[in-house]
C-alpha cells in the first residue's frame, strides 16, 4: 500500500490528519495532496491551536512554530494521547531526531521530502498504531524494485543512482504501475506546484530516468495526458 486511503480494509473511515505548519506554501499543497488520497485534513498554524484541536488519527508536526516549540507541542500531545505523530522539519541533526523520538514522536522526516516517502512513512506509522502486520515496503515491476522507505531502486542486480526527484518520480509511477499518471498530479506531488511551465522539468527528469533504466520503453508518454511505467516487452 502506498497511500493512506479513506476506505482501506484496515480503517473503514477516512483518516483524520492534522497538519501543524505555519508556512502556507508548504501546508496548502501538502493538505491538497493528502485530501486527494481520500483523507480528512485539517491544518493549524500554531502550537496552541494544535493542543486545542480535536484529536485526529495522525499528526504531521512542524518544529518551528511561531508560538510554541514543536517539541513542547509533541510533549503535550503525547501526555494525553497515543495519537501517531510524525515530526516534519528542516532540522536534520541527529540530536534533533533523538530528542523528537524520545519525546514520543513515532517518526521524523526532514524537509525537503518526497510526497511518496511521506505517504509510506504515514502508512507504516498507522499500521504500527493499529497493531497490524507490516506490508511489503518494496514496489516491483519485472526486474525493477523500489524500496520507498529506504529510498533504494534496484534494476536486476544493479542499484540505480537516482537524484531525490528522480526517485520520487519513479516511485510515483511504479505505485500506479500500468496506469497513466497525469502531469498535473506529478507536478503537485513531486514538485508541489501546479505551474504549467514547470512541465519541462518533468521531461528533463523523465529523460534522465530513461537513460538510467537503460531502456526508454520503461516510461511511456501518453500524449496530452501523462506518463505510464511498465516493464519493456
Amino acid at each position: 500500500m502506498t497511500r493512506i486511503r479513506g476506505a482501506s480494509r484496515l480503517n473503514p473511515r477516512p483518516v483524520k490528519i492534522l497538519i501543524v505548519e505555519d508556512d502556507d506554501a508548504i501546508a496548502a499543497p501538502l493538505a491538497a495532496g493528502l485530501r486527494r488520497e481520500g483523507n480528512e485534513v485539517s491544518r493549524v498554524a500554531t502550537g496552541r491551536a494544535a493542543l486545542e484541536a480535536d484529536e485526529p488519527d495522525l499528526v504531521l508536526l512542524d518544529l518551528r512554530l511561531p508560538d510554541l516549540d514543536g517539541y513542547e507541542v509533541c510533549r503535550g500531545l503525547r501526555a494525553r494521547s497515543r495519537v501517531p505523530i510524525i515530526m516534519v522539519t528542516a532540522r536534520g541533526e541527529e540530536v534533533d531526531r533523538v530528542v523528537g523520538l524520545e519525546l514520543g514522536a513515532d517518526d521524523y522526516l526532514v524537509k525537503p521530502f518526497g510526497f511518496r516517502e511521506l505517504l509510506a512513512r504515514m502508512n507504516a506509522v498507522m499500521r504500527r498504531a493499529r497493531g497490524a502486520p507490516e506490508e511489503p515496503r518494496a514496489l516491483r515491476a519485472g526486474p525493477l524494485e523500489v524500496d520507498v522507505r529506504a529510498r533504494r531502486a534496484v534494476l536486476g542486480d544493479r542499484e540505480l543512482a537516482l537524484t531525490p526527484k528522480e526517485f520520487d518520480l519513479l516511485a510515483l509511477l511504479l505505485g500506479d504501475q500500468g496506469a497513466v499518471v497525469d502531469r498535473a498530479r506529478i507536478l503537485q506531488e513531486i514538485w508541489g506546484t501546479s505551474w504549467n511551465r514547470a512541465g519541462k522539468t518533468i521531461d528533463v527528469h523523465v529523460a534522465s530516468l530513461r537513460k538510467k533504466l537503460g531502456d526508454a520503453a520503461w516510461i511511456e508518454t501518453v500524449r496530452g495526458v501523462g506518463l505510464r511505467l511498465r516493464p519493456p516487452q
